[in-house]
């Protein structure tokens, strides 16, 4: 059983990396607004909503983690400067370690400008409705830029099994065959 955390900020192209990922491997993807888009639209993006979320991925990924399955990738934003995000994802980490699998990390960044440009791309606003006012979508990007730093420092992140991509200029392709071949998938 594998783990593939992939994290970075909104628009890095989390999803279409995973997507990626999952065509050329055995590896299921569950992407974070798979959870997002079926609370929100009874609970709005409130406190319920996303104590419900993170219950409902944790219930999944304990039953995932006892399957028989080859493994997932999640994608998710990881705020480094929110002690939470660590505590929640050493919880993930633990839930399919202890069942004795391996968890990779892939953080993925990319230059604000080509960020915001894939904040519209079709692919995304088909799988996450909440992205389709993309004027709301834009400003909830720009102002995490004062909140959170959703990348790592180096060094900050010191598991062995780590890559991090700057995927700028890199095809959602290309940056899913960097991660295959890094991890041997």
């Amino acid at each position: 059983m594998k783990l593939i955390l992939l994290f970075g900020p909104q628009a890095v192209g989390k999803m279409t990396v995973g997507q990626e990922l999952e065509k050329t491997t055995d590896l299921k993807l569950f992407h974070n607004h798979m959870t997002i888009e079926l609370l929100q639209p009874f609970f709005g993006f409130s406190e319920e909503m996303w104590r419900l979320c993170s219950r409902m991925r944790e219930e999944i990924f304990e039953a995932f983690s006892k399957s028989d399955q080859y493994g997932m990738i999640f994608t998710f934003m990881w705020a480094f400067n929110e002690e939470e995000d660590w505590k929640w994802v050493e919880k993930v980490t633990n839930i399919f370690e202890s069942k004795g699998a391996e968890v990779y990390f892939v953080e993925l960044e990319s230059d604000l400008e080509v960020r915001l440009k894939r904040n519209t791309t079709p692919n995304r606003l088909q799988h996450k409705p909440t992205k389709r006012n993309v004027e709301d979508s834009e400003r909830r990007l720009l102002a995490s830029l004062d909140k959170l730093r959703l990348n790592s420092i180096e060094g900050e992140i010191t598991k062995e099994n780590y890559i991090k991509i700057n995927n700028t200029d890199l095809s959602a392709e290309e940056a899913a065959e960097r991660i295959k071949l890094e991890f041997q998938l």
